[in-house]
């Protein structure tokens, strides 16, 4: 079996002044077609450097990362970086606040010749749509959306290249609860609509039992532990992930029936 996704001994060190900081040491593991893999660990574990060689803008120190069993080189052609796609942290930040929405939603269509060029435009309003915004927000500023509007934004951004993966990097952790769970949401129903794979980096454990079909632990650049989600919440194997789940705050029995209850009235009135 092919795995969309394979890190072999893959490591990454960085030189210092007197000394080599391995930010991933040694991890091997494979991602497959239409899961969702979380990477969870505090911050320093390895996570985003993880990601940022995923992505191509760090090439490994030593091993190899193969996509659909080819091995990708250090300097990512062009449809390499379609296949593999960003949703970064803060929305904000990551789109051009001189460019209005549908320019930046535009953009990746262009520089891949996606669809033609008449028509683009209004593939920008289908994308909108996808995500839950009205297709005339095109021609708002980031500036006049909300942290979830923008962030949806962000998710339909990525959308626009018809990716194979999704690297989504802390992409609730700016968002208050609600609007947290809204997206969540969303990208749980476009992964089933579009079949897409995400690699979900997070520190928010919390966040994981939502969205992700197995779990990779990371401590200090290592990964620690590789397993189903309900395994690595309900029986981990390493003390690591044991004190990361005993740090999750705890909600009591009623808590859990009034949420529950008050997540069915809002998929009611969705």
């Amino acid at each position: 079996m092919t795995h969309l996704l394979s890190l072999h001994d893959v490591s990454k060190i960085f030189a210092q002044s007197k000394h080599e900081v391995r930010a991933v040491d040694e991890v091997s593991l494979d991602v497959d077609e239409g899961e969702c893999l979380a990477v969870v660990g505090e911050s320093g574990s390895g996570k985003s450097t993880l990601a940022n060689m995923i992505l191509g803008i760090y090439p490994p120190s030593i091993g190899t990362i193969s996509f659909r069993g080819e091995v990708l080189p250090g300097k990512r052609e062009l449809a390499h970086r379609r296949a593999i796609q960003l949703v970064q942290q803060n929305p904000l930040s990551s789109l051009n606040p001189q460019r209005s929405i549908g320019a930046s939603l535009r953009l990746p269509l262009d520089v891949h010749g996606l669809g033609e060029r008449s028509q683009r435009s209004d593939r920008v309003g289908q994308l909108l749509e996808e995500v839950g915004l009205p297709a005339d927000y095109a021609g708002r500023s980031p500036a006049s959306l909300s942290g979830g509007q923008r962030q949806r934004v962000a998710i339909a951004r990525a959308l626009a290249c018809e990716s194979d993966l999704v690297v989504l990097d802390e992409p609730t952790s700016a968002l208050d609860v609600l609007v947290q769970a809204r997206v969540l949401k969303l990208l749980n129903d476009l992964r089933r609509k579009r079949g897409l794979t995400y690699v979900f980096i997070t520190h928010d454990l919390s966040v994981v039992r939502n969205i992700a079909d197995r779990v990779a632990v990371f401590e200090r650049g290592r990964l620690v532990e590789l397993n189903p989600t309900g395994k690595v919440f309900s029986d981990p194997d390493h003390a690591y992930t044991r004190r990361l789940i005993g740090a999750v705050p705890v909600v009591t029995a009623e808590e859990v029936r009034l949420r529950n209850h008050l997540m069915k009235k809002e998929n009611v009135s969705a």
